[in-house]
């Protein structure tokens, strides 16, 4: 069985409170990037009685039990019976870019082994395992835009209409941990919450949608400053950082070719429903 995980963008993200366990509450909104994607092959394996990972692509940097492909495998298996596999995981979707490449992977995992393996799991089910994986997992089982708050695992559905738009996505040789991306990150509650921002038309954007990210982002990597930069002056309505980075995109209202370093990872697709 073939699967294809999608990235996702988010638009806006406050770090309003630093929590007693270390971690940070925050808003933000996860958008679904349904054309860039992931390529994810799983099939029995009937040949031994271990599971085998084979990888292509870009370069995961992960031993193969580390991948959030075998960590969602073993977290269902924990409860149900699966056989031996091959798996395979074609990787588009860079890592520390902010897309949730890795988040998607293994979401898609356990929804095709539900599927593959006639598991009989609900999506509620799947969204639970999902979040024991990583904050941003269970996005992905929906995959709809969302509103998430606490340590961004606390969803609610919001309506946004991209459609017809056209995404930018520049992704520079530039990798920016999220934990790293926290340092000297002072919380604060936001002039305006997501939803009303979101509301409003998105001309207004540009001047209220805010990435707390960024700030760090930029004076750590002037370039991604200059990438946003040069974003507007080529005509984007909006343009922002996603999650901690170190991808940048930029919604415009017709196709855009824009020249780019040739290190640079460059996607344009038309946003909508597939």
């Amino acid at each position: 069985m073939v699967v294809f995980p999608n990235a996702k963008i988010n638009l806006g993200l406050h770090i309003t409170k630093k929590r007693q366990d270390g971690f940070h509450n925050i808003e933000t909104v996860f958008f679904p990037v349904r054309g860039y994607n992931d390529v994810l092959e799983v099939l029995e394996n009937k040949e031994s009685t271990t599971d085998i990972l084979s990888t292509s692509g870009i370069d995961t940097n992960a031993e193969p039990n580390d991948n959030l492909v075998m960590k969602a495998l073993r977290l269902l298996r924990e409860e149900l019976s699966i056989p031996p596999l091959k798996i395979h995981l074609h990787k588009n979707i860079p890592s520390g870019a902010g897309l949730g490449g890795g988040s998607s992977d293994a979401a898609f995992m356990l929804q095709l082994l539900n599927e593959q393996f006639n598991l009989g799991l609900s999506v509620a089910i799947l969204e639970r395992k999902a979040s024991a994986l990583g904050a941003d997992c269970a996005f992905f089982v929906k995959n709809e835009p969302t509103l998430a708050k606490g340590i961004g695992n606390e969803f609610s559905p919001i309506e946004i209409d991209l459609n017809g738009l056209w995404l930018m996505l520049v992704i520079p040789p530039i990798h920016l941990s999220t934990p790293a991306s926290y340092k000297n990150i002072t919380p604060r509650k936001p002039a305006n919450w997501l939803k009303e921002i979101l509301d409003s038309e998105i001309t207004k954007w540009p001047q209220l949608l805010i990435n707390d990210f960024e700030p760090n982002a930029f004076s750590a990597h002037p370039e991604l400053q200059e990438i946003k930069k040069r974003l507007y002056d080529e005509g984007a309505i909006y343009a922002a950082m996603s999650g901690s980075g170190s991808a940048m995109f930029g919604l415009f209202s017709e196709k855009t070719e824009i020249d780019w370093p040739e290190n640079f990872k460059v996607w344009i697709g038309k946003m909508g429903k597939e």
